[in-house]
């Protein structure tokens, strides 16, 4: 393993960025999307007309931002909207025959983060004379639904020249068209602050002009003031974000409501008029993040019993699981093996459930070669759902072990891997600034993760609300810092350990210090 300084740390990250930092000024118009003037047009001709308008979007945190962005915009207007996020529960995935006869007598339906697979729901508005537009980000399949316009920048002759976009920034470049289609005098920045939850939480590339968007949505997020937001600043005490900030404590608790009960919930959430609502509504997100938990620790615990780790992927199947977890779950196998999963639970006849990847993988693509034996999926790269009839199960789980066994042994490397070890003595306010410098970390701009070995434990106890997070005290080389660890889950025992950790300048009683995120003991 390397041995690292603060300076060779400083040329690692400068070389991830040659092709320079883009700034938020030279983002691409919105007009570059296909279709995107087309959507816009039709959408000022419904205005103008006073026709229903219907917004569908979907129960994550990606789907719920796009829908509170829509809202928001056509209050802003002043023009009357019905919007429906589909329960995972009871109408499933996306727009449906469901979700169009919940919706009666409309003329123009949006979709936001979804409808790119919407293949029957799309016939079926063909057949009311409804007119569809779906604004979508997920990978398209080998047709397109038949809709009145599509904006997805991954779709063929598309010159957007992004493909790895969220699906509410795909919203809000809309939003940027219907600003010049309209006249209007609307400052988009007033939007950054929840759509760079959306970045973070759909694990987007934090390069080009996601990280643009999210440097900037990092800076409104902590001067917003929007009721939700500045509610979780109190709950988060904190005065600077990062994106670990929104992908560990914000993202879940959104989150947690389509998983649980009611993704409309989360949405209420970010629409809160006040103060008071936005804390009447966080305490029930609390409530179902709390009911998240707990079934998550009871299905991940159920899934290890159906893992073979000789598998290159992992499928765990079980029955009456939560189909709100599936995807969480999935994550951890994915973390715990390194290797790609899906995890399944019957219903009736099928089983339905949610996959992660990791490294090189493409598992919308493993889906893709394998959607013979498939009823539904959908997702991109990293993340997907599906669907499957019983009797096509074990053909299924030999089809993907097949497409793996092609790909070389690296495209299974996680790419968040050491970069070398790290003695004590260079953990300073020098190294925090250096780290900053490079921020946000996510997806294709990892947080750099370092080794540091044989750690004197000074102090530890277990914290949180199950005991399963690992509160340290550790000493080396005469320096001493405050450490943690998340989902710790087997009692620590030695004096002496082997770390893999991040280090972070942390914020308490206006006081700051370095902190070290412990992420594995070797």
């Amino acid at each position: 393993m390397r041995k690292l300084t603060k300076d060779a740390i400083a040329r690692i990250l400068e070389e991830r960025f040659q092709e320079g930092f883009v700034k938020l000024s030279a983002i691409p118009k919105p007009n570059t999307f296909k279709d995107m003037e087309k959507a816009a047009k039709r959408i000022r001709q419904a205005i103008e007309k006073r026709e229903k308008i219907a917004v569908v979007g979907d129960y994550d945190v990606d789907g719920v931002v796009s829908t509170a962005l829509m809202e928001e915009f056509f209050s802003y207007i002043e023009y009357p909207i019905t919007t429906i996020i589909p329960n995972r529960f009871r109408h499933g995935y996306g727009l449906s025959a469901k979700v169009i006869d919940e919706l009666g007598d409309v003329d123009l339906i949006i979709t936001v983060d979804n409808g790119i697979s919407a293949y029957d729901a799309a016939a079926i508005c063909k057949e009311r004379d409804i007119d569809l537009i779906i604004t979508d980000h997920h990978t398209t399949g080998e047709k397109l639904p038949e809709a009145f316009a599509i904006v997805n920048p991954k779709q063929a002759s598309c010159t957007f020249p992004y493909e790895e976009i969220c699906g509410a920034q795909v919203a809000w470049f809309l939003i940027g068209q219907l600003k010049q289609e309209l006249g209007l005098d609307l400052d988009m920045r007033r939007f950054l602050d929840i759509l760079s939850i959306a970045i973070v939480a759909d694990v987007m590339p934090l390069r080009h002009i996601n990280r643009a968007l999210l440097q900037a949505g990092l800076q409104a997020f902590a001067r917003s003031k929007r009721p939700a937001i500045q509610f979780l600043r109190s709950v988060l005490k904190k005065h600077e974000f990062s994106s670990e900030d929104l992908g560990f404590s914000v993202a879940p608790v959104i989150n947690s409501a389509g998983r649980m009960e009611d993704a409309r919930l989360a949405l209420e959430f970010l629409r809160s008029a006040d103060f008071f609502t936005a804390s009447v509504y966080y305490a029930r997100l609390l409530a179902c993040n709390s009911q998240r938990k707990a079934e998550e620790r009871r299905v991940f615990k159920a899934s290890l019993e159906f893992v073979d780790e000789s598998k290159n992927v992992i499928v765990s199947v079980g029955e009456d699981w939560n189909e709100g977890v599936l995807g969480i779950v999935a994550a951890r196998l994915t973390t715990k093996f390194q290797k790609p999963s899906i995890v399944l639970t019957k219903k009736e006849n099928f089983y339905k459930g949610s996959g992660r990847s990791l490294g090189e993988v493409d598992l919308f693509a493993l889906l893709q070669k394998n959607a013979h034996f498939l009823e539904k999926f959908g997702g991109h790269k990293k993340a997907a759902g599906l669907s499957l009839h019983e009797e096509n199960l074990q053909e299924f789980q030999r089809g993907i072990e097949d497409a793996t066994a092609k790909l070389p042994k690296d495209a299974f490397v996680d790419e968040s891997n050491i970069m070398g070890e790290l003695p004590f003595s260079e953990i300073d306010w020098e190294l925090i600034d250096i780290l900053e410098r490079f921020a946000p970390y996510g997806e294709s701009n990892p947080m750099p993760r370092f080794a540091t070995m044989d750690v004197e434990v000074v102090e530890a106890r277990e914290v949180g609300e199950n005991g399963d997070h690992l509160l340290m005290t550790l000493r080396k080389d005469g320096r001493i810092f405050k450490a943690i660890k998340f989902k710790h889950d087997t009692k620590l025992t030695k004096s002496s350990i082997d770390i893999v950790y991040y280090p972070v300048k942390n914020i308490f009683n206006n006081s700051q210090y370095i902190q070290l995120f412990v992420t594995k003991l070797l």
